[in-house]
């Protein structure tokens, strides 16, 4: 057995989901437990540098999570040849640039999505990194949750039939700053840092409807800003200009119907922060962030609408719930270590990459041409 060192340059971990996700739950979480072992008996270790704007933070996480290597310079950290990888979770406005330069250096990519903040420069740095032969990745962390996980179990066995439409509920209560802190930060709210809930989640929902239920062809949607002044975290409001939420219905393959809601407004009356509701032929699913539920044709319920008496069905009894037969890693963590697999040449296919990181883009840039101009979008195949 031998252990090969990785080192990975990771920008950005010093904000919420780069230091939770990524590096805490991830690959210090790998590291502590002895790297990635192959197949063939070897270990890949990463060795991660930390690089951000805060020394002090840097750091302290460099020191809590047992890592050698920070440093705020990161013009530096990509032109040094020991670090195989780029890894970037932070602003959505810089990342592109980022990541142009990294490739430019040689580097491998692993990076948070959206690539980046409009169609054209997404499907540059994907066309560009295929053209260089280099190895890149990008964060798809919804296909990893066990909720999803089980969901495609049950499609794929063909337990729903032909599946009709698919229903999401995503979001809750963002508070907006003023009485109580706000849970996200402000640049969310700000169309000049990048902000707005449609290029934030349309780009996940591509990746969730095209590897779950069918390729998307097209979507009609409907942004809103329900709460046009919040307060930052330093107690000054602010003019939040950028879309809270997001109405959006998308046409996919085989005829199958769409309609995801998406919202930092809303209050949580559901089984989970996002939901997908399946319904087939043969059945219907439903799945949050862990768990899911199934109903067959059999065991469906006939109400008869009457509103003048109250209803007797308990439509929650006739579910049944998908078990855990298989382990379920952090989602993060385990697309981390099939990006890892996949440098080590272990897994030839990376699908989740820059290609599909601008499929994403695709669907949010068309999403808000569909909210500007008020018409169904049409979502040609990209050419990288």
């Amino acid at each position: 057995m031998s252990v090969k060192r990785l080192g990975i340059v990771m920008n950005g971990v010093t904000g919420r989901m780069g230091m939770n996700q990524h590096l805490i739950r991830s690959i210090a979480a790998i590291r502590a437990d002895g790297g990635v072992r192959l197949n063939s008996g070897d270990v890949v270790m990463p060795d991660p540098i930390l690089v951000g704007r805060n020394e002090e933070k840097l750091a302290g996480l460099a020191k809590a999570h047992g890592i050698d290597r920070w440093t705020t310079d990161l013009d530096a950290a990509i032109r040094d040849p020991r670090d195989e990888v780029f890894f970037d979770a932070a602003t959505t406005q810089l990342r592109a640039e980022l990541v142009k330069r990294a490739i430019d250096a040689g580097k491998h990519i692993y990076c948070e999505k959206p690539t980046a903040d409009n169609l054209a420069t997404a499907v540059d740095i994907a066309s560009t990194a295929r053209k260089r032969g280099i190895k890149h990745g990008v964060v798809q962390d919804k296909l990893f949750l066990p909720g999803l996980r089980k969901l495609k179990m049950v499609i794929d066995s063909g337990f729903l039939g032909r599946i009709l439409s698919v229903r999401g509920e995503f979001g809750y209560w963002v508070f907006e700053g003023d009485w109580q802190a706000a849970q996200r930060p402000a640049w969310n709210y700000k169309l000049n840092e990048g902000g707005g809930i449609i290029l934030d989640m349309l780009c996940h929902w591509r990746y969730v409807l095209d590897n779950t239920f069918g390729n998307v062809r097209s979507v009609s949607c409907l942004g809103a800003t329900h709460i046009p002044e919040r307060v930052d975290e330093n107690g000054r409001p602010y003019q939040a200009d950028a879309d809270d939420a997001a109405y959006a219905t998308f046409q996919l393959d085989g005829g199958i119907v769409a309609q995801i809601n998406s919202s930092w407004c809303t209050r949580v009356r559901r089984d989970d922060l996002v939901t997908f509701h399946v319904d087939g032929t043969h059945g219907s699913a439903v799945a949050g962030l862990h768990k899911c539920w199934t109903q067959a044709r059999v065991n469906t319920p006939k109400p008869v609408w009457n509103p003048d008496i109250p209803q007797t069905i308990d439509f929650f009894g006739n579910w049944q719930d998908v078990p855990d037969n298989a382990a379920y890693p952090n989602g993060f963590r385990a697309q981390w270590e099939l990006f890892l697999r996949h440098l080590a040449g272990e897994l030839p296919e990376f699908p989740w990459n820059l290609e599909a990181g601008a499929r994403g883009v695709q669907l949010a840039e068309a999403g808000l041409q569909s909210w500007r101009e008020r018409r169904w979008i049409d979502l040609p195949d990209l050419q990288f």
